[in-house]
């Protein structure tokens, strides 16, 4: 069986007994009671196979033992105090790097705020934001990459803790042709259009991908793009040019101004895409990315807030890009 570990508290102890010349002076040091530092100083003892003190009434009387192991337990101690000195701008945010991830498209929504707002109070704590799919943010948080991130509902939650839904934005259908954007469509009626979808590297793994792909199969209907595309913005690019129609989400176009040369309605059942934070189960966030995520909640807030229905069994209110 392999020996017990010496702690830094044992040779902390130490050490305050070789200082003060007694174990009861040493505990007052350390603001504990007697009988605890003893008993921490006698598992020393024990761990190490000697005698550190021989104790009279009027002091302690060091071993040669105890003299050899002195240097060892100052290095160690001062050595621990590095460390924690190493982490103070982390705890104190006069330092470090931040790193957090977030769905894809979010860069055109918070991120300038996001970074703004922060590094105008913390001034010395780099920031690094990374803009991913949210599958690939789940697998990154999950494999300690990123402490947290923001995403798309649903997510695989394998390892992760998820929280409440932050936000949630109306995907809607894009179309230059006004005629087709009079009423809310059908999934039926989009299976039948020339559609260009986004997200294209991870296709039916993407969160939207797969809430149509379940409409389009609860309706007996298969959705075949004319077009694949990565980027949100390209998609409404070529819509806007007559390459096809597309679904994205109703505040995202307006951000990109795509609403100003685009006609758009709803889908029938509305589409919804729902986003929350998740973080690596039983992790314990750093400082900055706690305030990181509060700043983001605040712009969040202030966006465009869909209504999703409260039935989570409907396809219609699971999902997200």
């Amino acid at each position: 069986m392999a020996p017990t570990p010496i702690t830094l508290q044992q040779l902390t102890y130490f050490l305050a007994a070789v200082e003060h010349g007694s174990l009861s002076a040493a505990a007052e040091a350390h603001f504990v009671a007697q009988p605890s530092l003893s008993e921490q100083i006698r598992r020393l003892e024990h761990q190490l196979g000697v005698t550190l003190f021989v104790r009279t009434n009027r002091k302690l009387i060091l071993t040669d033992a105890a003299r050899m192991l002195i240097p060892h337990a100052q290095r160690t101690v001062a050595a621990a105090e590095e460390a924690a000195t190493a982490v103070n701008p982390v705890r104190n945010l006069t330092g470090g790097t931040v790193s957090i991830g977030t769905f894809s498209s979010a860069h055109h929504l918070i991120h300038t705020d996001l970074v703004a707002n922060f590094r105008a109070l913390y001034p010395q704590v780099n920031v690094r934001i990374v803009g991913l799919n949210s599958v690939q943010v789940a697998d990154a948080v999950r494999d300690g990459q990123l402490e947290a991130g923001l995403v798309a509902l649903p997510v695989d939650d394998r390892g992760l803790d998820v929280g409440p839904v932050e936000w949630a934005a109306e995907a809607v259908y894009l179309t230059r042709d006004p005629d087709r954007a009079r009423r809310p469509l059908s999934i039926q009626e989009v299976a039948e259009a020339s559609l260009i979808l986004p997200e294209t590297r991870w296709g039916d793994m993407d969160p939207t991908r797969r809430q149509l792909l379940s409409l389009a199969q609860n309706a007996g209907v298969t959705l075949h793009p004319v077009v694949e595309v990565e980027s949100p913005s390209v998609a409404l690019e070529l819509a806007a040019r007559g390459v096809g129609d597309t679904i994205i989400s109703l505040p995202l176009a307006n951000s990109l101004g795509a609403t100003k040369t685009l006609h758009w309605a709803s889908l029938t059942p509305p589409l919804f895409e729902t986003f929350a934070f998740i973080t690596r189960r039983y992790a314990s966030l750093s400082p900055a990315s706690t305030i990181l995520i509060r700043l983001a909640r605040q712009l969040l807030a202030q966006l465009p807030q869909a209504q999703p229905p409260t039935d989570t069994s409907s396809p219609s209110a699971v999902t997200a890009t």
